[in-house]
């Protein structure tokens, strides 16, 4: 299997969607993310803020950095080579990307709740626990 690197710039956390005002891209790549790892995919994250030392390793990161800086990022990577400079991939790109159906980006099925949320259809009317 493919492996996808995004390398970002300094978040507030690690996934960038704490506060009171969340970029929605943010949310959208975190979901994503959260999808794939639940079928079995992995997409390693890197933030600059907590994570320096993955952009100074990676020598490719490191390149870019020095040619493009900080302000360039985020910056993917799948097998070692850039193929995103400047944004986050769409969910299609990540698809196309890693050879992947577009079933892995749906939320996996636990025993009859999808992605772990609310059914809410239960019989008292209540969540499903």
């Amino acid at each position: 299997m493919k492996e996808m690197q995004i390398f970002e710039p300094a978040l507030c956390c690690e996934t960038g969607i704490c506060g009171a005002s969340v970029d929605p891209e943010l949310l959208r790549i975190t979901t994503v993310i959260d999808r794939l790892k639940q079928n079995g995919v992995i997409v390693r994250r890197f933030n600059l803020n907590s994570a320096p030392m993955e952009f100074v390793t990676n020598h490719t990161v490191n390149a870019f950095l020095n040619q493009k800086g900080a302000q360039a990022l985020p910056v993917v990577l799948v097998d070692g080579s850039i193929v995103i400079e400047g944004r986050y991939p769409t969910n299609e790109e990540i698809l196309t990307l890693l050879g992947l159906p577009s079933s892995a980006l749906l939320p996996r099925n636990i025993g009859g709740i999808t992605g772990g949320g609310c059914c809410c259809s239960g019989k008292n009317g209540g969540c499903c626990q």
